[in-house]
């Protein structure tokens, strides 16, 4: 399996995503909506550094579970609740995460699936591993 990060010249570069991810060979794993859910079933805290940081981590335990790491992401897309702030949630996934520069979408939403929980953050991904 190959992995190459497309960032043309042409293109504004940054080191914390990339324009384009081409992938050769392996196996696609789809990672469904992550928030900031523990185990059992309480959220990781009321604030959005908190749930970004847990939702992080329980991506990083569903790659575990199939041999893979944050190097085999190659897409995410982040689902923010309107009025909190997108930076927080930046610095709060590198503290978990880590600088693996995958595609990246992020959208501002008025709700996420379990209204009046208090969830923040969703992240999804799709991420390539061994064939």
């Amino acid at each position: 399996m190959k992995i190459t990060h497309v960032n043309p010249d042409a293109l504004h570069k940054n080191p914390a995503f990339s324009q384009g991810i081409l992938v050769e060979g392996g196996k696609t794993l789809y990672i469904g909506g992550q928030n900031g859910f523990l185990r059992d079933g309480s959220l990781a805290g009321t604030d959005l550094a908190s749930q970004t940081e847990q939702a992080y981590r329980n991506m990083i335990e569903v790659l575990k579970s199939v041999g893979a790491s944050q190097e085999n992401v190659v897409k995410q897309t982040i689902y923010i609740v309107k009025g909190q702030g997108i930076q927080d949630a930046f610095v709060a996934a590198q503290k978990v995460w880590g600088h693996f520069p995958t595609t990246v979408s992020v959208l501002i939403v008025e709700g996420l699936g379990m209204p009046g929980v208090g969830v923040l953050i969703e992240v999804d991904a799709i991420a390539v591993v061994q064939g």
